[in-house]
């Protein structure tokens, strides 16, 4: 059955068969009648099918083709002795563009009441029998009725899981655009409170220890505290500098945005590192050619190694090594401190930097343990 919102495509898929077993009989039964009935018994089906194609034509808004039936099985059925024939061939018209299910009924029954009563005008007339159309008209009603009140019934079901389903997919998609953007935000937090223990929290923490031996020196050693004074102002200058990228969400804050290999921008922070500290570095860097996600988590990695070794190893040298391998690039990064027992160290900074080598498909291996110092091992892909 056509849905019913769409009762001119069904009209048009089921003409043939309508015009073939319901008008066109009719007309050729009615071609061997005596001359002053022929005009009526064939005008009649030729005139349904006309309506019918103005039907198709024009269908205006509310369909009115079933309403013509009934006029045309009346006459047909008082013209021909019954319509039986002619009203089961009709029976999907009265149901699939009519609407509702109890206007289908109506109209059915209508139908059925207008084959039969036209037949019983005839036979009473003429003296014809009208049981055999009467039955079958009788019978296909029911028969009708029960299976478009079925199949309507499917229908409605249809539509109401069709409802519900989308009334499930709607929420289902509000609640994944919520987790979506809920994800999206968490992922944000992260990024950027990532982006501040690595830069502005090390600088700031840099900033602090100065001003600590500044305010010892001041006196002892004016020409140290300047030194001091010095860097934290370039400290400052630089946190300055990664505050205002973080704040413009900048990819790429800082130093690692600068032109020029890791190798060099590492000796700068190296460089830094010996001035503020005063510890010893041996640097073994090569000019590694990478791209700038590479570069900052070099950098990055660098950065929290160097600020771990200040604030926990009491180390004394400390070595940095970047080379290329076949397979990315190596940073290995050593203390001679105090060391510590990996399985038990937390914080921010260690997992950071796992997170962050793990989105670009690197490695992070950590080896210590007390009295021996510490070992960082960072180990990236990086593409020809």
């Amino acid at each position: 059955m056509a849905p019913p919102d769409d009762p001119i495509r069904f009209l048009r898929r089921y003409a043939p068969v309508w015009a073939l077993l319901g008008p066109a009989p009719e007309l050729m039964a009615g071609l061997g009648d005596p001359a002053g009935r022929r005009i009526w018994s064939t005008g009649v089906p030729i005139v349904l099918g006309l309506a019918f194609a103005v039907a198709l034509r024009f269908p205006g808004r509310r369909p009115w083709f079933p309403y013509a039936l009934l006029v045309g099985l009346g006459a047909v059925s008082f013209l021909r002795d019954g319509a039986a024939s002619l009203y089961v061939v009709s029976l999907p018209y009265f149901w699939v563009p009519s609407g509702t299910a109890l206007r289908s009924v109506l109209l059915s029954g209508a139908g059925a009441l207008a084959a039969i009563a036209g037949g019983a005008l005839s036979g009473g007339s003429a003296g014809g029998s009208v049981g055999g159309n009467a039955i079958v008209t009788v019978v296909a009603c029911a028969a009708s009725t029960a299976l478009g009140l079925a199949a309507r019934r499917a229908l409605d079901q249809s539509d109401e899981r069709a409802r519900r389903l989308a009334g499930e997919l709607a929420t289902t998609q509000t609640e994944l655009a919520e987790a979506y953007r809920r994800q999206g935000a968490d992922a944000e937090r992260e990024r950027i409170a990532r982006e501040i223990h690595d830069t502005l929290a090390q600088g700031f923490a840099s900033i602090v220890v100065h001003a600590e031996a500044i305010r010892s020196d001041l006196a002892a050693d004016p020409d140290g505290a300047a030194r001091r004074l010095l860097s934290i102002e370039r400290t400052a200058r630089e946190n300055l500098a990664e505050a205002r990228a973080l704040v413009g969400s900048s990819p790429a804050p800082g130093a690692a945005v600068e032109g020029g290999s890791i190798a060099r921008t590492l000796r700068r922070i190296l460089d830094r590192f010996a001035e503020d500290t005063g510890l010893t570095i041996d640097a073994e860097l090569d000019d590694v050619d990478c791209d700038p996600g590479t570069r900052i988590a070099l950098l990055r990695c660098t950065q929290e190694s160097l600020a771990n070794v200040r604030k926990h190893a009491a180390a004394s040298t400390v070595g940095v090594v970047l080379t290329r391998q076949p397979y990315g690039v190596e940073l290995e990064i050593t203390d001679d401190g105090r060391g510590f027992t990996v399985g038990t160290a937390g914080g921010f900074g260690l997992a950071g930097m796992r997170r962050r080598l793990t989105e670009l498909g690197g490695d992070l291996t950590i080896t210590s343990s007390p009295g021996d110092g510490t070992r960082v091992l960072v180990v990236l892909p990086i593409e020809e």
